[in-house]
């Protein structure tokens, strides 16, 4: 992977290029330009001395960018974002797109309205992209060497933005769209998702079928209960009509299930009890200019790169409905020869779930690993372990 690409990809999220006429999106402000700028004259220093970027890419020193899902937001993220070159200009783009201050909403929260489907995924969305220009400028060189990215549900519209497959301004938009549309989808029916902890003798199909027997018992016509995550070995989630997941706490020895938690969402994401929201995101990414990920770009919906602009646009619409195989992404990432070493990888955005997934995934993989706090500044640290970063 070309270095030169890597720093164009992310010039193109944020620079002037994104100020195309035919657009009818809010775009970042001029000053976003800067990045652009910069990026652009390590790009034609690296033409200049091609052999010290082959040398560099021989080094082993890759990285790979993990971009986070719901479930991660929390007051305060970005507080530790705000002192770092254009942040402040995301969340001002951000505000225009939004119609509202999300700034405001992410720093002081209160953390129900955060929690909302409706705000809570272009938060993470913003919070994510800044926690990127943190990273670039606090180690440029993991931006030069990245050579993939990944995000869990809406973070991979973030991860796109970031491989230069969309803006940021449209991608911010297409996720405006796709809260507001599952936020419809899950006041509509009182729905959630339950967190599984298995093991290898865990019956998770059977325990699906015998939940949607229970909601027919009562009444309930068309019921959903399905995996709708796959996180790490023997772990799942499990998304549908809140009767069904009541069913499965209540029977999980039957199950082999060690233990189960519900998540703190509104509605049974990636099941079909979403379908009403694929069509309002199908119409808004006809409407973007979605190019090919200039990074590879892993797509939930099936665990590998996207290979095309119209794939993005099919499997984001599909990734509502569909489960997100994150287990399967991590091994199409890391997988490699015996003895080979690993890149880095930084989960950028609100906390750390998805280090911890890797953790279980691939102990090797994780031993590279690093958040990027998007709490505190380094400069800030509060000592009090009780007030530390969630």
């Amino acid at each position: 992977m070309s270095v030169r690409f890597v720093r164009a990809a992310w010039a193109r999220g944020l620079g002037p290029s994104c100020c195309r006429g035919a657009s009818s999106f809010p775009v970042p402000p001029p000053g976003a330009q800067g990045v652009a700028e910069l990026l652009r004259d390590a790009a034609g220093a690296e033409e200049e001395a091609p052999s010290a970027a082959t040398e560099r890419r021989m080094s082993g020193q890759y990285s790979v960018l993990l971009f986070p899902g719901q479930g991660s937001q929390v007051v305060g993220m970005g507080r530790g974002l705000l002192s770092y070159p254009r942040v402040r200009e995301l969340y001002a783009a951000a505000h225009r797109v939004l119609g509202y201050d999300l700034l405001e909403l992410s720093l002081q929260g209160p953390q129900e309205d955060l929690d909302r489907t409706v705000h809570c995924q272009p938060a993470i969305f913003v919070a994510s992209l800044a926690a990127v220009e943190k990273l670039h400028h606090l180690q440029p060189s993991v931006i030069e060497n990245c050579v993939a990215a990944a995000g869990f549900s809406v973070g991979e519209f973030a991860a796109l933005v970031f491989a230069g497959a969309m803006e940021f301004s449209e991608g911010l938009y297409a996720v405006k769209i796709r809260a507001e549309a599952m936020q419809e989808a899950s006041d509509a029916v009182p729905s959630g998702m339950l967190s599984v902890l298995g093991q290898p003798q865990s019956k998770f199909n059977l325990a699906c079928l015998e939940a949607r027997e229970h909601c027919k018992s009562l009444g309930i016509e068309n019921p959903v209960c399905d995996v709708s995550n796959y996180l790490f070995p023997d772990c799942r989630v499990i998304s549908g009509h809140l009767e069904a997941l009541q069913f499965l706490r209540k029977n999980s020895s039957k199950y082999h299930f060690r233990r189960t938690r519900m998540l703190p969402v509104s509605g049974a994401f990636h099941t079909r009890l979403m379908e009403p929201a694929v069509e309002p995101l199908t119409q808004v990414l006809k409407a973007i200019d979605v190019k090919k990920p200039l990074v590879p770009v892993y797509s939930n919906v099936h665990g590998h790169r996207y290979v095309h602009p119209t794939h993005i646009r099919k499997l984001l619409a599909q990734q509502v409905v569909s489960p997100v195989k994150w287990e399967q992404t991590m091994h199409a990432i890391y997988e490699r020869k015996k003895g080979s070493e690993f890149p880095k990888t930084f989960e950028v955005g609100p906390g750390q779930q998805l280090g911890a997934i890797l953790k279980s995934c691939n102990l090797q993989a994780w031993k590279s690993y690093s958040p990027v706090d998007v709490l505190q500044t380094l400069e800030h640290v509060n000592p009090d372990p009780e007030e530390s970063p969630r």
